[in-house]
């Protein structure tokens, strides 16, 4: 009993640790709330949109896996293909979010705003949720049409009477969806744990997981698969994920110096702090960029299925496609380099660490410490770029070479495993931060457990 209560064995001190989650009534709350709102969210993916038959679209064989259709469907857990109100997800958030953060590099009024703290950030977010509307609305109307030209191999439509009305009626209820959604992700991240956002497209992308498990299970049974393969897929599994924790968590801290003043009776500086660069500063959105560039073709194909041109163009491009892993590696290093650059600015870390009275040791205040800052991001950049390249082949060679089914692959690598492990390391912190001022061990022995939110107010 008393290894028990020192925390010697691992699974005690994990059982022990939600006990403590349990006794605090404001962390229990939130984690309730925040548990009902997501039910919420999965119950609205499976409330099919009017007009549609929904016995029509179980025959259609998806919105087409390797396309944007189904990189969308991935995001949203399945409510897409379901055409579902909430088929659009929280990604118009999203891309308006990037949009956005994107237009600060070259619009002079967004970075205004940024430098202005709470009240620009404000109004960046009231231009958000205006730009999201404006995107739900478009995109609705685009799935509209594309539920209409869907017909089951009988030839019988799966929208039975199209027309205006279907169209206004559809774009009314996905946009509205979407707007539900930032609100409950809203609601989540003041009233729940964790970035509210980014719970949404978790829940989204796990809800799939039961149900490649059961397909995995039912190889089994039925002697399409040994036991001793999946043995080999779960400890490949357990290794990538071992992998994409440490280099989500991988920091390169760089010491900053502060000079010592006196002002009246007190002294403030003369300490020591650490600014740390993270290797993967870019997170899952380079993989996102080169996913949604290589499955163009395949998206155009779909819409033109009588040209030669794009049907070549789209198996060139097709990921059993050994032109398609180069081209995707490729581009995610260059994504990589180019989000960072989007997203970290050196010269005015450098000119914040100057105003405060800081420097590098060794280094010169101003420009020659953001070449130094740059130059160090750059070199780190490159193995963490590296990295998400293999995680991002990784479920298609887990798919094509051990047989793995697709749902089941998709979580060996690519913006499903690291947006989960994004995620999940961000909310653990979070519970981690209440155990710890209510004086309880958290999940981790030295209660230090870097978080790594992929919200897009985040960065990704």
């Amino acid at each position: 009993m008393s290894q028990l209560a020192e925390g010697q064995f691992p699974m005690a001190k994990f059982i022990e640790t939600l006990r403590n989650i349990w006794r605090i009534e404001e962390l229990r709350q939130r984690i309730l709330f925040t548990l009902g709102v997501l039910l919420i969210v999965r119950i609205g993916s499976h409330i099919t949109l009017p007009g549609v038959d929904v016995r029509a679209l179980e025959q259609v064989a998806g919105l087409g896996a390797d396309t944007l259709f189904g990189l969308y469907d991935l995001f949203v857990g399945g409510a897409f293909s379901n055409a579902a109100i909430f088929a659009l997800g929280i990604m118009p958030y999203i891309s308006a979010s990037i949009i956005l953060q994107l237009g600060a590099a070259v619009i002079p009024e967004l970075q205004r705003l940024q430098r202005e703290g709470e009240e620009g950030r404000r109004k960046i977010n009231q231009y958000t949720r205006v730009l999201t509307v404006f995107i739900a609305a478009l995109q609705a109307w685009g799935v509209s049409i594309k539920l209409t030209s869907m017909q089951v191999p009988g030839g019988a439509p799966v929208v039975p009477y199209p027309g205006l009305g279907f169209t206004l009626t559809s774009i009314i209820f996905m946009t509205a969806g979407t707007i539900f959604l930032m609100w409950l992700g809203e609601q989540i991240t003041e009233r729940g744990i964790g970035n509210g956002i980014s719970l949404i497209l978790f829940i989204g992308i796990i809800a799939r997981l039961p149900a490649a498990i059961a397909q995995e299970i039912e190889l089994i049974r039925v002697g399409s698969r040994l036991w001793v393969t999946d043995l080999i897929i779960l400890a490949l599994l357990a290794a990538v994920l071992v992998a994409v924790v440490y280099v989500t968590q991988g920091i390169r801290r760089i010491p900053v110096q502060y000079a010592r003043r006196v002002v009246g009776r007190k002294v403030y500086g003369g300490t020591t702090q650490y600014l740390p660069l993270r290797v993967n500063t870019a997170g899952v959105m380079p993989i996102v960029f080169a996913q949604a560039i290589l499955f163009l073709p395949a998206t155009v194909y779909t819409f033109f299925p009588e040209s030669r041109f794009l049907e070549t163009l789209a198996a060139l491009f097709s990921e059993r496609s050994f032109v398609y892993a180069i081209v995707y590696s490729a581009m995610i290093v260059f994504f990589a380099y180019f989000y960072t650059a989007i997203v970290f600015n050196p010269r005015e870390v450098a000119d914040t660490i100057k105003k405060q009275g800081g420097f590098i040791p060794g280094i010169r205040p101003g420009a020659p410490t953001a070449e130094y800052i740059d130059r160090v991001l750059t070199r780190i950049t490159l193995p963490g770029a590296l990295f998400l390249a293999v995680v991002a082949i990784l479920p298609v060679f887990v798919h094509n070479v051990l047989s793995v089914p697709s749902e089941l692959a998709s979580f060996f690598g690519g913006t499903s495993l690291l947006i989960v492990v994004g995620v999940a390391l961000d909310t653990l912190q979070q519970i981690e931060s209440y155990l710890l001022m209510r004086h309880y061990d958290g999940f981790m022995k030295s209660g230090r457990l870097r978080g790594r939110g992929i919200g897009v107010t985040r960065g990704y």
